[in-house]
């Protein structure tokens, strides 16, 4: 006879895909396909960048810390509590005693140490977790479950980075027995769901851990998972997204065209989730090095010049609200003061050109100053309907007088090439692009560090200012709420000010999932779905 559990498992997998099998004696083995829209470089959180990685990997393992989606608070995981010292510098966990990886190995103050000491190990190579927490000093065994994170210095988003998959705490067995390169085939953690394969470009599979106990408060379900088993295949090609939905192919999907997510909201078989991700825009660096961006009335004439409400409207079909700064409105401390700002003015767009020198002096159509056009190098890379939101903003800077050259790049490390300057004989640098596009996702607005600091490796807008500095320092070292949004209100301002991006979306994740399909919910981060929710009776999206 059945168990409770497969006989449960059994309905709803046979509501998904309406054509499960199963022996009288056996559990079924029909899956729930999650559709994946990108094939990142490697699928290792400790290693690997990828947010693609996290939807499968984050109910593949457990984190310290969770971060509510719903109130922003952190709340217990692995650590059932945790104290931080008055000078900021050391947290201590007191960790749960009842947990255990998928291999059996137990959790404790040693595997964390062991996870702490691979991530930030130089060999490891870490693209994204060790730089997560950039003050990170040591991890310290105080008792069996008691372990220590010492700083160099204060770092206010410490739990914001513990609570997201990339700092997942892994089997040290697991660890041990594989090397980086293979590891990321044989993965083990404490999740609702155990790692079963992954062969690249074909599908990662999950299965649930029938012995999970450990929930997170943000899990609705409190037990082990209920489907039984998911498959994660790829869909790189967005028109194949919602076919595959409608077709039975997949159940859920991430990503979807907003013109297929508009058509399916009338199909009753599909519903789709309109998923807000916190962290950036989609944005148009402007290079402030570079002739003739270089000049803050041509960065404020492009800002005005833009039809920001048309490009949603026409690209995003309205599911994407538009963006006024560089942070996106569900982010924490966004400073909603900027909404309006540089409002779509092309008159005025034109005085602020005239008033930098420019104007048609032949007659061609395109400014010039001085005998050089008013040339703009754009560099857009293929991901986020890029391509296309480049053509509108090609259309009207072009309408604006400037002779528009659109550079597309195939990729991420094509993107950052294209950004690289090229240094001359004289100790000067030049710069092939005047805007380039790029964002990142994230709910603590310190990510702004990476783009905006002097000395930054992704400060694309070449931005150099002293205030920004200071403030963006002193934002990472304080706890204080109220001078953290203080702080990040003045960025905001500042960067708008000196009009170092053209903001234009704020990004929506566009999911869609079988009708049938109950308890889809996603974390605090946007991307990532809580998936030993999937299935629960009386869960409704």
């Amino acid at each position: 006879m059945m168990k409770p559990i497969t006989r449960l498992a059994y309905a709803i997998l046979l509501i998904l895909t309406g054509c499960v099998t199963a022996s009288p004696q056996d559990a079924p083995v029909e899956q729930l396909v999650y559709g994946l829209t990108l094939q990142p470089s490697g699928f290792d959180p400790h290693i690997h960048t990828s947010s693609e990685l996290g939807i499968p990997l984050r109910s593949v393992y457990d984190t310290l810390v969770f971060r509510d989606p719903e109130t922003g608070d952190f709340v217990p995981g692995l650590a059932a509590s945790w104290t931080i010292s008055d000078d900021k510098l050391t947290y201590t966990f007191e960790l749960r005693e009842d947990v255990t990886f998928h291999d059996g190995t137990r959790f404790d103050a040693a595997a964390v140490v062991t996870n702490f000491e691979r991530i930030f190990a130089e060999a490891t190579g870490s693209q994204k977790a060790a730089k997560m927490i950039p003050a990170f000093e040591r991890a310290e065994i105080v008792d069996s479950y008691t372990v220590r994170l010492r700083l160099a210095e204060p770092f206010a988003p410490t739990l914001d980075s513990l609570s997201q998959v990339y700092f997942g705490m892994a089997s040290p067995t697991a660890l041990a027995e594989y090397d980086s390169d293979i590891y990321q085939f044989h993965q083990v953690g404490s999740g609702p769901f155990r790692f079963v394969e992954y062969i690249p470009a074909d599908r990662l599979v999950l299965e649930r851990s029938p012995d999970y106990a450990w929930a997170p408060s943000i899990y609705r379900n409190r037990g082990a998972p209920v489907i039984e088993r998911i498959e994660f295949r790829f869909f790189e090609d967005p028109t194949t997204r919602a076919l595959a939905l409608e077709s039975g192919d997949a159940q859920v999907m991430g990503e979807l065209l907003p013109a297929d997510a508009e058509r399916l909201a009338g199909d009753s078989s599909v519903t789709v989730h309109p998923v807000n991700i916190p962290g950036m825009p989609l944005q148009f660096f402007l290079n402030t090095q570079q002739w003739p961006t270089n000049d803050l009335a041509v960065r404020q004439a492009l800002l005005y010049g833009v039809n920001r409400d048309a490009i949603v409207d026409t690209v995003f079909r309205g599911f994407s609200p538009v963006a006024y700064g560089p942070l996106a409105a569900s982010t924490q401390y966004y400073n909603s003061s900027l909404v309006g700002t540089y409002a779509y003015d092309y008159a005025y767009a034109r005085d602020l050109l005239a008033s930098a020198g420019f104007a048609d002096s032949d007659g061609d159509g395109v400014l010039d100053k001085d005998g050089q056009p008013l040339l703009l190098e754009v560099v857009v890379p293929p991901w986020g309907l890029l391509p296309e939101v480049a053509q509108l903003l090609e259309d009207q800077w072009e309408a604006l007088g400037a002779d528009v050259h659109l550079k597309q790049v195939p990729s991420y490390p094509a993107l950052i090439n294209a950004a690289a300057g090229e240094a001359q004989d004289d100790g000067s640098v030049v710069y092939h692009y005047h805007a380039i596009a790029l964002n990142d996702f994230g709910a603590d607005p310190s990510l702004l560090d990476k783009f905006y600091r002097s000395d930054a490796a992704l400060n694309w807008s070449r931005v150099v200012n002293t205030d920004l500095d200071l403030w963006l320092e002193e934002a990472a070292r304080t706890d204080d709420p109220a001078l953290r949004q203080e702080l990040y209100a003045n960025l905001q301002q500042r960067i708008m000010d000196l009009a170092l991006i053209i903001p234009v979306r704020d990004y929506v994740n566009l999911n869609g999932a079988s009708a049938r399909l109950t308890g889809l919910h996603f974390d605090a981060y946007g991307f990532f779905p809580i998936l030993t929710d999937l299935g629960q009776a009386g869960l409704t999206p």
